[in-house]
Formats: structure tokens, C-alpha cells, sequence
């Protein structure tokens, strides 16, 4: 039977060809070539909002409705049961009923290792669910509580990356992760826990991946029959594949290239926990000859919302919006987290309006340790909240623990209030520099607060009531049928979407959060703000606290120093979106020629950029007035130790050094030099060929001087442009806004303010 034929019940085969065809309508012109083209291996780079799970299933219902391929061949990888759920429910909408195999990389390889295991005739190993028990015990007695989560992910991390306990510790350093012990001491504990498996015959979910691979490659019979069985494969969220997915991928495939995948790059915020997405951003380096494909339309957002977002990933072209435009998104600031949490709540109720519904918005924190204030300010007024904050505190392993010990006891909840601690709390010295014990603290806290919430209702109440409490508490925060307002954790939200966003707690720290040191880190989180800022429709509503508490302790707060790019890109909202995108190119190609290294996410940047915020704000002028991104780039390619190497920066004459200079010098001394700086101080900077005044033309120069002077509106002369700037201009008579974009001295805003009127006066001069 043909693989038209088994589609619907009564279906003549001729009709196949008009139901193809039927699956290509509404598709833009993107989309369609993403679902039609023979091409393979095959990647489709979607944006947020661009029809992702729309393309993937249709692509796999039009090539098996035009007989490009069995549907009862396919292989749909998901990374969830119930993305998997909703992939084969569309395919069946799309008339593919329950023939295509959909599944989680893990479900499948299970499955398939249980059939090998029964071939053979060999006694199945049995499946451990969660690690902590394993490694609990392997810890010291004295850490068991506070660090099990943090091992067991480091374990987790190696795992997926196929590192084995003897590489770790080096593997660890060189990568610069950031254990809770020393990296010799986890190579002990994740060789102990593995050896105690094969002693008590036990895999864990990683180990079906691997296994699963060798089997495939050592056993030819196994492999063949597994390869004839699933001959078309499809990844869907390709981004978020690890090397030890990849390789089990790649033994699945066994050289094919019958392989579709889908995914995006500025999407991929799971590096932390071995996600590689380099798998995708080199998709034709890993499979030679294979096709690329994106989809650049949203059909999600506003435009506004769209260019908000884009401006996260700072120089990345916004996608192109399919929605009308909608309002500006909005920025505020509070003068700490509990105000800033009451105006969240006020911000919802408005947004609502009298008859709307509640589950239309969301608030999106980067963090479980913020969640609770803005639950209890949505509650106090009486908004109703569910939370999905990614790895719930009632997942932690340590809160089970504690909640655990309660279930079996019949005394009084009064007298095990002291056992719903975090023991560490007391060591919380600074909230930024210690994220895991502010996480920890935090969802103790609010194991106290619901235990006092319980008291309130039930003063007698015994541990075990307090513990059926809580799990009846959770079911209902967890209920998604019910109309009330979602709060989410930036992971948590990736895949959602709503018509209003709150995004709270804007502030360094946090966006980043502190630990993210490394440019690749520093760069996963900027696609992390990104995913929460692309998850708004039509509203989105940013803000942050200038005091923020934290378990016992309260520290003042900074800004995000990426509020300043979002801050700049709403600003511009108002202006044609193909000027301000031709400015911003000619800047770039002209900042190419000027500076001698690029301007990295590097800690010493982020604290450049945040001096120069509170700069511009104690001046109250924009950012760029103070130091242009140029100028920064040059000061760390340049990295000048005293103030005489100043100097030689682009941008910092005389006046801007003994004004900023110390405070430079000291921002560069505590850091240390970038890998990519320029050599020592004493090298030349490179920067365009000096102009000499005697090689130019003195009516000229003469005249742009009296242009200059004509508006200055009062102001010294150089505040316009300075006489470097001017005899620039005098050599290279620019006649384009890109080519006055190439001079020194003269950005976006001074195109923008002189530039029309300064082409025209110098044709004039002919």
C-alpha cells in the first residue's frame, strides 16, 4: 500500500494531490519554500513568532501526502513528552492520524534499548528516576542538604557534554565552571555515583542516550533494523541539542541525510546545562551540503515589540512584523522590589480593564528567588496568580527533603518550624555573588510563609496536615485551566506567549545574572532577555528596584547596563525603521575602519557601560554623549595604564581625560586584559591616517568653520564638531549620510541633527 493510501479512511489517492496542495495555503513565501524544498539535510532557522510548529508539520504532512516519504518512517525529536503530544495531534488534524513516531530523544532510545535487551534475552536494568538519592550519600555528611542539587547538575552538565569523571576536573577548569566543590572532589563523587549504578544495575537517562549510540554502532543487525524502521528524522528545537543528543543523532542517521531539522539560534539558553547550539549555528559544517532556510517573519508581535526585542541582541535586525503596530513598550524604575512588585500588580489590573481575561499577561522573572513578592503582591490585590517558574522550588530536592520528613509525622506543625530552614541562609554575604544560596534561601522562605499561612487557617495543625496542605497548594498553582495571571521564569517562558508581559527586576545581577563572567555566558543571557522580551504580543512593560531584598538581606541596585540599548531602541520607535537601520550599518562599517579590536561582552565592558549610564544620568544627556561605543572599544584595545596613554584613545581629547581619566584607570585596574585587546600601551593605535592642514583646501576650511560656529546656539565651537572632526570633513567631502557616518566624530545623533543641511553646504562648495 502506498503511504497516500493508509492517510483517511475512504481516501482515493487521486485527491492526494489537491490535499497537498491544500497544506501550502496561507503560507508566506518562506514558509512555503521551508515545507517544499527536496533539499536534505535541511535546517529551517525560525524566529520567535515565525510558524515553527506550523512549517514542521506540514513539511512532514506534504512530503507524505506527495509521497516524498512514509509518514510510517518518520522520526519526530522533541525535547518534551507533551511537545511531542502536540506534534502528532497537529498531524493528525493534518490527516496523518497516529502514524508518525514522535517522541523525546530519551523516550526512544529507551524503547529501543528495551527491544534489544529482549532480543537478547538479557535482564533489563532498571531505570533510576532522579539522581539525588544515588548522590546524596556520596557527599560530605555536612553538605548533603545544601549542595546535592548543584553536584548532581554538574554531574549532568558532564554527561551531556561526554565527558567521563576522569576528564571532568580538567574539563571543568578549562571550561570555567564554577562547582560547589573542588572539581577533583566532583570527579570523586561522579565516579563513585557511576560505579554505584553498575553495582546495583541501574541506568539514568543519560545513560539510555549512550547506550542507546553504541548499540547502534557495535551492533550491525540492531542498527540496521532501527535505521529501516525510522529513515526520515526531524528535530524540532534544534538549538538546545547536546553533543551526547548529537551523537546519538548522528548513529541514527548512520551517514543518511534524510535529516530536517528546525530551531533558533538567538533562542538557545540552555549552554548552562550542555546545550550546544553551535550544532545548528554550523549546521552545513557538521553536515557538508546541506541546506539552510529562515524564516524571518513574526506573526506575534508588534512591531514595536518586535524592535524592543531585537534590541537585546544589540545590532540584530528586529524580524519582520505581520501585526499592526501596537503602544511603546515602557521602562520604569521603583525605589525597591516590594514597590516595584505593587506597581506590577496596579500595571496588570489596568491592562486588564473591567471584562478581560487575567490569563492573557504574564510577569517574567530571571529568577525563583524573585517570584514570591510579585505573587504576593498580585494576591494582596486580588488578582489571581498561578506561577511556572521553571524548576519549582517544590522540585528542589532540599524542600522535598524537609517536606518529605513532615508527611510521617503526627506532631504538631509548631514543633518542626525549625526544620523549615535553609541552612544556608546565615552564609548569604552577598546576594549577587552567591546565586545558588539566594535561590535556596528563598525557597525556604516561602516554605515558611505558607507554613505560617497554614497556622493562620489551622493553629493546631499537625506536619503531616501542613504537608497534604501544601501539595493541594501546589496542584492549584499549577492549574493552567484556571483564568489568572502567569508568573514565569525567563526559562520557564520560552514557547509561550501573551498579549501582555511584564518583565521585572531588570537589574545587573540578575540581567545578567552575576555568576555569567564569560563572553559565551554574558552571551546567554542576553538571548535569555531576548526570549522574555519576544513573548509579548502587543504590551510589554520592563522595570527594576533600586533596593532589592533578598532572604534577611538587602542591597542597593543597579540597572541592567542593557537597558541602555532597549531604553535607546523605544526612543527611536517614532522614526522610519529602514533610516535608523541605515545609520546604524554605515556606524557599524565606519566603527570597523575606526577601532582596533571589537567591543566583546567582557566584565570589564559591563562596567564601562554601567559608568558610563550613571555618567549620562548625573549629567541627565544621553549615553553616547559621554563616551560613543567606539570610544569604549578603543579604551579596552588600547588599555592605557596612566593617564598620558589616554590620550591615545579615540574619543578622550585633553578634557575628557582630567575629567573621567581616574575613574578609567581604576575601571581597568580591576580587571584583567581581554584576550582580544591590541598589544601593550606602548604600541601605536591604529586608526585612519592622520589629516595634515596644510594638504587642504583653507576656503573650505574656512568655511565649515563659520558653518560650525553658526550653530553652536552659544555653546563652545567643539561641542559641535571638533577642528579634527572639521579638517576630516574637508578632505573627505562626504555626499552620502554613510560616508559623514565614516568621519570621525560624527554618530547616529550628529548625522541625525547637522546632517541633511552639512551634505547640502558642502555641494555647495563644489
Amino acid at each position: 500500500m502506498s503511504a497516500t493510501g493508509t492517510l483517511l479512511d475512504d481516501q482515493p489517492d487521486d485527491d492526494a494531490s489537491s490535499d497537498a496542495d491544500g497544506l501550502l495555503v496561507g503560507l508566506n513565501t518562506e514558509q512555503h519554500h521551508a515545507v517544499t524544498v527536496d533539499a536534505l539535510p535541511l535546517a529551517i532557522r525560525a524566529g520567535a513568532g515565525s510558524g515553527k510548529t506550523r512549517v514542521l508539520t506540514r513539511r512532514i504532512a506534504w512530503r507524505s501526502l506527495t509521497d516524498r516519504h512514509d509518514p510510517r518512517r518518520v522520526l519526530a525529536l522533541t525535547f518534551t513528552r507533551k511537545a511531542a503530544g502536540q506534534l502528532r495531534s497537529r498531524l493528525r488534524v493534518l490527516g496523518l492520524r497516529d502514524q508518525v513516531a514522535a517522541g523525546t530523544f530519551h523516550s526512544v532510545a529507551y524503547a529501543q534499548l528495551r527491544t534489544l535487551w529482549s532480543e537478547r534475552g538479557q535482564r533489563e536494568p532498571d531505570l533510576l528516576g532522579s539522581k539525588h538519592s544515588f548522590v546524596t550519600p556520596l557527599l560530605p555528611r555536612d553538605r548533603r542538604t545544601t549542595d546535592v542539587v548543584d553536584v548532581v547538575s554538574e554531574i549532568e552538565w558532564a554527561k551531556a557534554r561526554r565527558i567521563p569523571p576522569e576528564a571532568y576536573a580538567g574539563r571543568a577548569e578549562e571550561l570555567g565552571r564554577t562547582p560547589p566543590m573542588s572539581p577533583s572532589t566532583i570527579a570523586r563523587i561522579y565516579r563513585d555515583y557511576e560505579d554505584l549504578k553498575v553495582e546495583r544495575r541501574r541506568v539514568d537517562f543519560d545513560d539510555l542516550l549512550d547506550q542507546c549510540a553504541r548499540a547502534l554502532r557495535g551492533d550491525r543487525a540492531f542498527g540496521d533494523a532501527q535505521r529501516w524502521r525510522f529513515r526520515h528524522l526531524y528535530v524540532d528545537e534544534f538549538q538546545d541539542v547536546n553533543p551526547l543528543q548529537f551523537t546519538l543523532l548522528a548513529a541514527w542517521l548512520g551517514g543518511s541525510d534524510d535529516l530536517c531539522v528546525v530551531g533558533d539560534p538567538d533562542q538557545a539558553i540552555y549552554g548552562w546545562n550542555g546545550a550546544d547550539a553551535d550544532h545548528l549555528n554550523r549546521f552545513d559544517t557538521h553536515f557538508p551540503g546541506a541546506t539552510l532556510v529562515d524564516l524571518r517573519q513574526n506573526y506575534r508581535s508588534t512591531p514595536q515589540v518586535l524592535r524592543t526585542a531585537a534590541a537585546a541582541l544589540r545590532g540584530r535586525t528586529p524580524m519582520e512584523a505581520n501585526r499592526p503596530s501596537g503602544p511603546s513598550p515602557t521602562v520604569t524604575v521603583h525605589a525597591n522590589d516590594r514597590a516595584e512588585a505593587a506597581a506590577v500588580a496596579r500595571k496588570v489590573r489596568d491592562t486588564r480593564g473591567s471584562d478581560g481575561s487575567w490569563s492573557r499577561q504574564a510577569v517574567l522573572v530571571r529568577t525563583n528567588a524573585q517570584a514570591d513578592v510579585i505573587v504576593g503582591a498580585l494576591r494582596e490585590a486580588d488578582i489571581p496568580v498561578r506561577t511556572r517558574t521553571g524548576s519549582s522550588v517544590f522540585d528542589r530536592p532540599d524542600v522535598k527533603g524537609a517536606l518529605g520528613s513532615l508527611s510521617h509525622s503526627s506532631r504538631p506543625l509548631t514543633d518542626h518550624l525549625g526544620d523549615l530552614r535553609s541552612d544556608a541562609g546565615d552564609d548569604l554575604s552577598d546576594d549577587e555573588a552567591t546565586p545558588r544560596n539566594a535561590e535556596r534561601a528563598a525557597a525556604f522562605a516561602h516554605l515558611r510563609t505558607l507554613a505560617d499561612e497554614y497556622l493562620s487557617i489551622e493553629p493546631s495543625g499537625t506536619a503531616s496536615g501542613f504537608e497534604g496542605w501544601v501539595r493541594g497548594q501546589v496542584r492549584a498553582a499549577y492549574d493552567d485551566s484556571a483564568d489568572a495571571v502567569e508568573v514565569a521564569t525567563f526559562h520557564a517562558a520560552k514557547g509561550l506567549e501573551w498579549e501582555a508581559v511584564h518583565v521585572a527586576g531588570l537589574e545587573q545581577g540578575l540581567v545578567p545574572i552575576a555568576h555569567a563572567r564569560e563572553p559565551a555566558d554574558l552571551a546567554e543571557e542576553r538571548r535569555l532577555l531576548y526570549v522574555a522580551l519576544s513573548r509579548a504580543e502587543i504590551g510589554l512593560h520592563l522595570s527594576w528596584a533600586q533596593q532589592r531584598t533578598f532572604g534577611e538581606r538587602t542591597s542597593k541596585r543597579r540597572p541592567s547596563f542593557w537597558l541602555e540599548d532597549i531604553e535607546h531602541a523605544i526612543s527611536n520607535l517614532d522614526k522610519p525603521f529602514e533610516q535608523a537601520e541605515q545609520a546604524r550599518r554605515a556606524s557599524m562599517a565606519r566603527e570597523r575602519v575606526q577601532k582596533p579590536a571589537g567591543l566583546p561582552d567582557h566584565p570589564v565592558v559591563e562596567e564601562l557601560r554601567t559608568w558610563r549610564l550613571d555618567q549620562a544620568r548625573a549629567a541627565d544627556i544621553e549615553a553616547y554623549k559621554v563616551f560613543s561605543d567606539v570610544t569604549l572599544a578603543s579604551l579596552v584595545a588600547v588599555w592605557p595604564t596612566s593617564p598620558d596613554d589616554l590620550q591615545r584613545v579615540a574619543g578622550i581629547g585633553p578634557i575628557k581625560a582630567d575629567r573621567f581619566g581616574d575613574d578609567l584607570l581604576a575601571i581597568l585596574g580591576r580587571h584583567e586584559r581581554p584576550a582580544t585587546a591590541a598589544p601593550p600601551a606602548s604600541a601605536p593605535r591604529a586608526k585612519a591616517p592622520a589629516v595634515d592642514p596644510d594638504d587642504l583646501d583653507p576656503e573650505l576650511v574656512e568655511a565649515l568653520r563659520a558653518w560650525r560656529l553658526e550653530h553652536t546656539d552659544g555653546k563652545p565651537a567643539y561641542t559641535v564638531f571638533s577642528n579634527a572632526t572639521m579638517h576630516e570633513l574637508a578632505a573627505a567631502r562626504p555626499t552620502t549620510t554613510d560616508e559623514l557616518l565614516a568621519v570621525s566624530g560624527i554618530g547616529p545623533a550628529k548625522a541625525e541633527r547637522f546632517g541633511a543641511e552639512l551634505l547640502a553646504f558642502l555641494a555647495e562648495q563644489g
